[in-house]
C-alpha cells in the first residue's frame, strides 16, 4: 500500500493535533479502539481500516476548517492516532516504511 503512505505523507494538519495523535498512537489497541471509530467490526486488513479512517478524518478536517460547532478535537485526535497506528501496523506486516 505505497499509495496509502504517500497519501498520509501529504496530510497537512496542525502540529499540536499531530503531536497529540502520535502520542495517543502509542497506546492504540486495534480490537478495542477501531470498532468504536468506524462504527462496526475492525476490518481484517490494515489498509482497509486506514482508508476508512482517512475518509472519516477528512470529514473532521473539513469541519475543523469550517469552524463547525459539531467538530470534536478529541475525536480528531482519536481518528488520527488510529490512522497512524494502522499505518505502523501495516508497515510491520508488509515491510513498507512507517508513517
Amino acid at each position: 500500500m505505497q499509495d496509502l503512505n504517500a497519501m498520509l505523507a501529504q496530510l497537512k494538519r496542525p502540529g499540536l493535533l499531530v503531536k497529540a495523535a502520535r502520542m495517543a498512537a502509542e497506546d492504540y489497541q486495534r480490537d478495542r479502539h477501531l470498532p468504536g471509530l468506524i462504527g462496526g467490526p475492525a476490518p481484517r486488513r490494515h489498509g482497509a481500516a486506514a482508508l476508512d479512517l482517512m475518509g472519516r478524518e477528512a470529514e473532521l478536517e473539513q469541519l475543523r476548517r469550517e469552524g463547525a460547532t459539531t467538530y470534536s478535537s478529541l475525536r480528531h485526535v482519536r481518528l488520527l492516532s488510529a490512522l497512524i497506528a494502522e499505518a505502523r501496523l501495516m508497515a510491520t506486516t508488509t515491510g513498507l516504511p512507517e508513517a
